[in-house]
């Protein structure tokens, strides 16, 4: 094993408290009371179909800012916010850029990254992960983009893709994630899985993704246990 990649969103960020908490500012500053969680929870529960759509051919490809923002327009009548600007929907788009690690992440990548090479896997785009990075401070080797593919995991391309780039063969990388999907789709195609369980990603009603639920390489409570297991 040489490289580990890194499912980012709910793995390595916190993006639930992380949108919450930015949502709850921008409304006491404007002196609006809006069920604000349930915003984000919807918000994210319209990930995966705008996902489904680019990789059905629904929609061209378009990138995770741009599904970010389509979905978050179809949202807005919902909780009373149609008299946002242009421009204010952007930056409200652009909270995704803004999301803070789970407290293991930064000090379990940097006990890893002094044996692997580190990089997301994700299906954000570039100027995304680039951006959610540097907020969260994590120590990436390299950053791979969904657009870099034009294809959204589970998709092949996506996990070959990065073998290519690295130039090294699926044996030799590791899939991270705390999502079951995800290592699947990963295992399938020669990969070394590792899942890390993050039982409060989607709040105190998750039901799915409690556990591990395939026989993943791997199985760790959290990023510091991961690099333990590793030998780091």
């Amino acid at each position: 094993m040489r490289a580990l990649l890194f499912d980012t969103f709910g793995t390595l960020v916190d993006w639930r408290s992380s949108l919450i908490n930015a949502f709850t500012e921008f409304g006491r500053l404007r002196r609006w009371e809006r069920p604000w969680a349930d915003l984000v929870d919807e918000w994210r529960a319209l990930y995966q179909p705008m996902v489904e759509r680019v990789r059905s051919g629904d929609l061209p490809w378009t990138d995770l800012d741009n599904l970010h923002r389509l979905a978050l327009v179809e949202l807005l009548p919902r909780f009373r916010l149609t008299d946002l600007a242009s421009e204010e929907i952007d930056e409200l788009t652009l909270y995704w850029h803004r999301l803070s690690a789970w407290p293991d992440t930064v000090p379990g990548l940097s006990r890893l990254k002094h044996k692997f090479i580190l990089s997301p896997l994700s299906n954000g785009n570039f100027s995304l992960l680039v951006a959610v990075a540097k907020f969260a401070g994590l120590p990436f080797d390299a950053i791979l983009g969904s657009d870099f593919f034009k294809h959204y995991k589970p998709d092949p391309e996506t996990y070959l893709g990065a073998c290519a780039i690295f130039k090294m063969p699926p044996g030799e990388m590791v899939m991270v994630a705390a999502h079951n999907y995800d290592l699947e789709a990963a295992r399938e195609l020669g990969l070394v899985t590792a899942f890390v369980a993050r039982p409060h990603e989607y709040g105190p009603r998750q039901k799915k993704d409690l556990r591990p639920e395939g026989p993943w390489d791997f199985v760790a409570k959290d990023m510091i246990e991961l690099a333990e297991l590793m030998g780091c």
